[in-house]
């Protein structure tokens, strides 16, 4: 009796795999069978005869094989294998292979990656700008990342910033009373907020909900939200707060490809793409300018169709674009704001600061806690353990939907938290004792679905 491999599954003319796959095939997720390999295929599970396992004879092994060789699949932390170096495992990213020293693709990687810190360029120190009345905006959650950035520029490097919270409707207490105690802790700090209409807000999220089984729409309203206020105010750079772990987790995810990350270290393809702009009567762009235009351009225009040809979609911000067409009007002030900065020249860079640089090596989740209570009154969420995604209550949803479409093949997309916790213990931002309680205590994978759910049901329903 033979059957396709646990996570592969035929879809059309693809065999396609759900998972994260060992080195040198990590990212060899899909497979195209001939049409006589097709046909046996779909009778599976069955016997087989020796001619059509012949036909098959490329792919028995891997994507075919015998019903007792078939993996199962654990549907608990308590069945799962871990690596023997991260807290990766295969209930919380089901499909994740091990070579023979017990190692997950992620820290297979770890030599091959450790140079990938961020798809938009690295700056961790500023100038004082001459033209703005703000050196730098940062948008800011209260959570902990963001608390973190917010402390480093406006205490250690003493520059005057601007603040950008968007009201969200799940935003967590501790993260409410966080934002209201740096107001108080950060004087060189300026902090302005917005929020959607509820009328428009439940349209956006009614279509994200279909699309992705959440309403989670950040970063990406922020953005569409604030860019008319950088422009405006003629802010030069807009800082962005990620730790490593998260944009990491875009590479595994294959949404960015090693390119994406050295992009704007590469002098010629910045050079063309400025004899493009002086061409078109545009001025040149400054590094992580480019950065910030794609991002804006994506959210008012859509996905970008190379991108998707290239095979590096970004299902998460594809379905937030889609959803955002639900209430266009927001848009209107964005897609001005972009014309209006992409013809002068006013526009404010998109650059990361090396979170691991700046703590001396390594992001220590607890140190970093440890500062931002001290220094900007941060409050922490009551789950003490936590440290991914503190700032907003449905965090859990999200983890959760993501988890359960990629656990039953409904999604291609890793749960970004499973990513971003695997790597994060990987790289001793957390220790794995910290992590597997986290992952236990805190975060959503669940095969049944969680209670918080019901706040994010609950705001579209009213």
């Amino acid at each position: 009796m033979y059957d396709i491999q646990s996570r592969w599954k035929l879809e059309g003319n693809v065999l396609r795999y759900y998972g994260l796959r060992n080195q040198p095939d990590m990212f060899k997720n899909t497979v195209k069978p001939t049409k006589k390999q097709k046909m046996i295929i779909e009778k599976l599970p069955c016997d087989l005869a020796y001619e059509e396992i012949s036909i098959l004879k490329n792919l028995i092994g891997v994507q075919i094989v015998k019903s007792d060789d078939k993996k199962a699949i654990p549907s608990s932390f308590d069945e799962a294998t871990f690596c023997k170096t991260c807290i990766a495992n295969d209930f919380m990213i089901p499909g994740i292979e091990f070579d023979a020293e017990g190692k997950c693709p992620i820290c297979q990687s770890a030599d091959r990656t450790k140079n990938l810190k961020s798809i938009v360029p690295i700056m961790n120190t500023f100038p004082r700008s001459k033209k703005s009345r703000f050196d730098v905006a940062v948008f800011y959650t209260g959570g902990k990342d963001s608390s973190y950035l917010l402390y480093y520029l406006s205490k250690v490097l003493k520059l005057r910033v601007l603040a950008l919270t968007w009201e969200i409707p799940y935003i967590s207490e501790g993260a409410k009373k966080s934002i209201e105690n740096a107001k108080e802790h950060l004087n060189s700090v300026e902090f302005i907020s917005r929020r959607v209409s509820n009328d428009d807000l439940k349209k956006i999220y009614n279509k994200l909900y279909a699309l992705s089984e959440n309403t989670c729409a950040c970063p990406s309203l922020a953005y569409v939200l604030f860019y008319p206020e950088l422009v405006a105010n003629k802010v030069p750079y807009f800082v962005a707060g990620n730790e490593p772990a998260q944009l990491l987790g875009l590479y595994f995810n294959h949404m960015a490809p090693q390119m994406a990350y050295m992009f704007s270290q590469n002098k010629v393809l910045n050079f063309f793409l400025n004899i493009g702009r002086i061409l078109t009567f545009h001025p040149p762009l400054k590094k992580g300018q480019f950065h910030t235009l794609a991002t804006m351009k994506q959210l008012a225009y859509g996905d970008s169709k190379i991108k998707n040809l290239a095979g590096y979609s970004n299902q998460l911000v594809y379905n937030i674009c889609e959803a955002i067409k639900e209430a266009p009007n927001i848009l209107t002030p964005l897609k001005k704001a972009i014309r209006s900065s992409s013809w002068s020249g006013n526009i404010p860079a998109f650059v990361q600061v090396d979170f691991d640089e700046i703590c001396g090596g390594v992001y220590e989740w607890r140190k970093t806690k440890d500062t931002i209570i001290r220094e900007c009154g941060w409050v922490a969420p009551e789950e003490l353990d936590k440290g991914l995604h503190t700032s907003c209550k449905i965090e859990k949803c999200k983890e959760h939907s993501q988890f359960a479409r990629f656990y039953h093949m409904r999604s291609t997309m890793i749960p970004f938290s499973a990513l971003e916790i695997a790597i994060a213990s990987r790289s001793n931002h957390i220790s794995r004792t910290e992590a597997l309680a986290e992952l236990k205590a805190s975060l959503g994978f669940s095969l049944d679905e969680i209670p918080e759910c019901a706040i994010m049901r609950e705001y579209i329903r009213q």
